[in-house]
């Protein structure tokens, strides 16, 4: 396998493993309407602003979102919309899985 293939391979991990925390998704969702100050991501989220940071910094590091001070506030805004994108298919695929699996346990029990 090329070495660029292997490169890209570990920051597509580095994306995957950020999005791989339901805080991390939850953050995701409320900049989902645009940009947001983290006073505001707080509450939504419903952690310590340590732990809010914490997961914003993770998501920063690997690219998925950027941030700008404004005066004393800091607002954080998604990179890149497509990242939704990618997450509403994933949602598509579980709900799909889970309706499978409904099905398969629905037929079993009339068996």
């Amino acid at each position: 396998m090329p070495k660029q293939s292997e490169d890209i391979m570990e920051l597509e991990s580095g994306v995957f493993n950020a999005l791989a925390h339901p805080l991390r998704l939850k953050i995701l969702g409320k900049l989902r309407d645009g940009p947001c100050c983290v006073c505001k991501i707080i509450p939504y989220v419903g952690a310590e602003q340590s732990n809010v940071s914490h997961h914003l910094a993770i998501l920063k590091n690997v690219g998925i979102v950027r941030c700008q001070k404004r005066g004393l506030e800091v607002w954080y805004e998604v990179a890149d919309q497509r990242i939704f994108e990618i997450i509403d298919i994933l949602e598509e695929c579980i709900i799909g899985n889970l309706k499978k699996k409904t099905e398969l346990l629905k037929e079993m029990a009339r068996r």
